[in-house]
């Protein structure tokens, strides 16, 4: 039967209409979201476990298990292409925080479903792989009984909120702000309003006078900040790394205690609402928003203000940002309670084997009173060790081999993930850095410079070279018609009282040959350095034509 309203236009046929527009990427991602919420889909994912990996429609694997902390990985050799049958966990960890309970917890589950796979992400939280589908509800199950959950810890929702991991402990805080970051991440995730953003949404709170979570690169950053006897939070919002860097912008606000929460749901409800940002997934970060469509500081802050129903105290000026060149708690400290310290293992590339993190929270048991803390250095610190235990405490780890001291090279290097278990990564990363620390502590012994080298395995930045003293972002190289892993170098990033992103040197480099570049490169920097010079500024003064001679030389 035809149908009522205006009649076909004769000149318009089959034939001749223009054909659909097939569906883009961010196009897709959004219909899905629209679709069916993706935290609505909790009970089908338990009987995805029943049923098994075949029964997982194609939008729940790509989408909405994100949201659940869930990735498709790779194929745990580094080969490119699609995804095998298994899954990465993220596990959301608000500041970092831990119980030796919790880490036993999920040690004895990465022993048991992800084949003795442990990782901690620079944003603090733990991650497992090799998951089967039918496991993920027992792993749920057990990290619930320890008061963990992986929801939110992917996905286009509010990540895992960061805080200082010495909060509460650091003699030189100006606050213990992490009761706030923790009720933030608490308010924010699985929230109904908050659960189909553009992309992933960053936000750090902290009170110490470093900035350790680095707040600069985040899409909210909260820093503790004194006006006269009181306490709030200068506001920073648009951070963010991958291909274009944005150093967040500070707004003329000063956030009190009791508004933080506010605050946060108002700068996420912004990035929640501007469509403009659903176009492009790789244009779908709130930094966009100055990057592209001409926002400034004042037109966000008035935004926030016109969300909250009032307006922000101005700001108070900043008497100084941070100048400390390493924000890794790594080694043995004092703690701001007398009479007791806490211990910063640095964690290798953030590759931990379940049975250290056993012995790690044993001690922590036996020395401390079991509290410990992840850092987005990818390390482990353990809190709370009386100073008449120190010294049995020093001989036990000592023991073991895993003393909280390391070298430079261990101290510095980050990884992301790379290409042994990401889908976009182009080279591998983990094991690449773990070679790469023994190498360049046997050709440079006496080496004790603070220096941070930061390993990507794609220009998404997960591994933050940006930020680095010398980064490594992962390239594929041509070897005779052969693809090949390789790296370019980046040099002089940082953050503090002289932000700077690191810029390209102009220097592409196979994987095998990073060692002997980087050992050219730094032994022409302890040769030529001035006094008080680190790294980076000794980069700073010397031409790229220079170090591209040295690299290449190498």
């Amino acid at each position: 039967m035809p149908s009522s309203g205006a009649a076909p236009d004769p000149e318009s046929t089959p034939e001749t209409r223009a054909p659909a527009r097939k569906e883009t990427a961010a196009q897709r991602v959004e219909r899905v979201k629209r679709e069916r919420p993706s935290w609505s889909i909790l009970d089908d994912i338990r009987r995805y476990a029943r049923e098994g990996f075949d029964s997982i429609p194609a939008d729940d694997l790509a989408v909405r298990l994100r949201a659940w902390g869930l990735y498709t990985q790779g194929d745990g050799e580094g080969v490119r292409g699609d995804a095998v049958r298994y899954f990465m966990m993220r596990v959301r960890t608000p500041n970092g925080a831990l119980t030796s309970t919790m880490c036993r917890t999920i040690a004895d589950l990465a022993d048991r479903y992800a084949r003795g796979t442990l990782d901690i992400t620079n944003r603090q939280n733990f991650q497992l792989h090799w998951l089967r589908i039918e496991d993920v509800p027992a792993v749920w199950d057990a990290l619930a009984a320890v008061g963990w959950t992986s929801q939110g810890a992917c996905g286009d929702n509010t990540r895992t909120v960061t805080g200082c991991p010495l909060a509460g402990v650091d003699a030189g805080e100006i606050v213990d702000a992490s009761p706030v970051a923790i009720a933030v991440d608490r308010r924010l995730n699985g929230h109904p309003d908050f659960a189909n953003l553009p992309r992933k949404f960053k936000i750090s709170v902290t009170g110490c006078r470093h900035w350790c979570t680095y707040p600069e690169i985040n899409d909210i950053g909260f820093t503790a900040i004194r006006r006269g006897e009181e306490i709030g939070f200068s506001l920073r919002v648009g951070g963010g790394l991958s291909t274009r860097p944005h150093l967040a912008v500070r707004l003329d606000a000063f956030v009190q205690w009791n508004q933080v929460a506010a605050v946060s749901e108002a700068v996420a409800g912004i990035f929640r609402d501007s469509d403009v940002l659903r176009v492009s997934r790789g244009k779908a970060r709130m930094k966009y928003l100055f990057l592209t469509h001409g926002w400034t500081g004042d037109r966000f802050l008035a935004e926030v203000n016109a969300r909250l129903g009032y307006t922000l105290d101005p700001a108070v000026a900043e008497e100084h940002a941070p100048t400390e060149h390493f924000r890794d708690h790594v080694g043995l400290h004092p703690q701001r309670q007398p009479g007791l310290s806490y211990a910063g293992f640095s964690i290798a590339a953030g590759r931990l084997r379940p049975r250290l993190l056993r012995q790690i929270a044993d001690w922590a048991d036996e020395y401390g009173d079991g509290t410990l803390r992840t850092t987005i250095a990818q390390n482990l610190v353990l809190l709370n060790v009386p100073t008449e235990r120190v010294a049995a405490f020093e001989s036990s780890v000592g023991t073991a081999g895993v003393a909280p001291i390391a070298s430079s090279f261990q101290r510095g290097i980050v990884a992301c993930t790379g290409s042994e278990f990401c889908k976009l990564a182009v080279v591998e990363t983990k094991a690449f850095s773990l070679d790469l620390i023994p190498a360049l502590e046997q050709r440079l012994p006496d080496f004790r410079q603070h220096l941070r080298i930061h390993v990507t395995g794609c220009p998404n930045a997960c591994g933050q070279h940006w930020i680095a003293d010398i980064g490594l972002q992962g390239v594929q190289l041509d070897d005779d018609g052969r693809p090949m892993d390789g790296f370019e170098l980046f040099v002089g990033g940082g953050l503090g009282a002289a932000p700077d992103f690191a810029h390209r040197v102009g220097v592409r480099l196979p994987a095998t040959r990073v060692v002997d570049a980087l050992e050219t490169l730094l032994r022409a920097y302890l040769a030529t350095r001035e006094e008080g010079d680190v790294f980076r500024t000794w980069t700073s003064r010397v031409s790229d034509d220079h170090l591209r001679g040295l690299l290449n030389a190498a």
